[in-house]
């Protein structure tokens, strides 16, 4: 298949009624789509300071693949001095599709910018018979793993931080506060058009009323994401942040909003229950942006400002 061909975004399924094996389908066209070359226009051009490599975690029962953002070595001697780099662990997008590969432009550019190495999970994806548990539990294992095998990877484990997108950042949150319960000091969290309530209040925020189909069909995709994330009978709570029963003496946040956003209002929310528990947190939001933007910096011209405002957070929480 040509990287043309690849770049051409597949017919949207009906998301109502989609067979395991549609979606399947529908997740391995989109995916080599967002991981091509011609998707860069949109996407954006990752780093040029950047190498950039897909890495295998072994993980209870199961190994994962990684994608791993470090800055180049130089070629003058700076490679011997990139270890004890602080650590971004990066959670994609998506929920029952994406890769880690769509978000090279601003992981790239952290990686650089901080400098640090970020290492972006390519969590398992919803689908019948792997609900949202599975995805917050890669999330969590990988930042153990990495943290445990500091030296190996070239990080500092005292300066360490989780940043996720959409239902990316639904499972970095989780991670934050698996953190604080397991004794693991991170230093930041950053949360970009999150995604925090699966349960059955999730649609019950008027942001989703608003841009339910516009400027993107959200809603029947939302709607798809909440069957496969919880197995029927089970409780959602667990993996809904916005209802955990302690969201106190967690990292430092910075919630990230774009307005013209179905789920814009759960961002808002958790950003008021962090507030409420103490826990630092800033709301920033960007007028006019759609869900996604961070990932669009080719149609979105503010994907650029929200990029540096993470980059100047981490880089505040992550200094020795």
């Amino acid at each position: 298949m040509s990287e043309t061909t690849a770049a051409i975004r597949p017919p949207e399924p009906n998301f109502s009624a989609i067979t395991a094996e549609e979606l399947r389908a529908y997740r391995d066209a989109e995916n080599r789509r967002r991981a091509s070359g011609a998707a860069r226009a949109i996407l954006g051009e990752p780093d040029a300071g950047a190498a950039i490599g897909w890495r295998q975690v072994a993980l209870p029962g199961r190994d994962l693949p990684v994608r791993v953002y470090r800055p180049a070595p130089t070629g003058d001697g700076e490679a011997a001095a990139r270890t004890g780099l602080p650590l971004v662990v990066h959670v994609h997008g998506g929920g029952f599709v994406g890769t880690a590969a769509q978000c090279d432009w601003t992981n790239s550019r952290l990686a650089v910018g901080l400098p640090a190495l970020v290492v972006s999970v390519e969590h398992r994806l919803l689908a019948p018979g792997s609900p949202l548990a599975n995805a917050a539990d890669d999330g969590w294992d990988v930042l153990r793993h990495v943290l445990r095998h500091a030296a190996q990877w070239g990080v500092d484990p005292a300066r360490a931080a989780v940043f996720g997108e959409s239902c990316g950042a639904l499972i970095s949150a989780l991670t934050a506060i698996r953190a604080r319960e397991a004794g693991l000091e991170i230093k930041a969290q950053v949360l970009v058009n999150s995604v925090v309530d699966a349960t059955g209040t999730m649609f019950d925020h008027p942001s989703i009323a608003e841009y339910a189909y516009s400027p993107t069909r959200a809603l029947p995709q939302l709607r798809l994401i909440q069957r496969l994330a919880v197995p029927p009978g089970a409780d959602a709570g667990p993996v809904s942040p916005l209802y955990a029963d302690d969201l106190s003496r967690l990292a430092p946040a910075l919630v990230v909003v774009p307005t013209r956003d179905a789920v814009a209002d759960h961002g808002r929310r958790y950003a008021e229950r962090l507030r409420a528990a103490g826990t630092p947190v800033r709301l920033t939001e960007y007028p006019g942006a759609q869900h996604a933007f961070l990932t669009l910096p080719g149609m979105e011209p503010q994907a650029e400002a929200a990029r540096a405002e993470i980059l100047a957070f981490l880089r505040a929480a992550l200094a020795k």
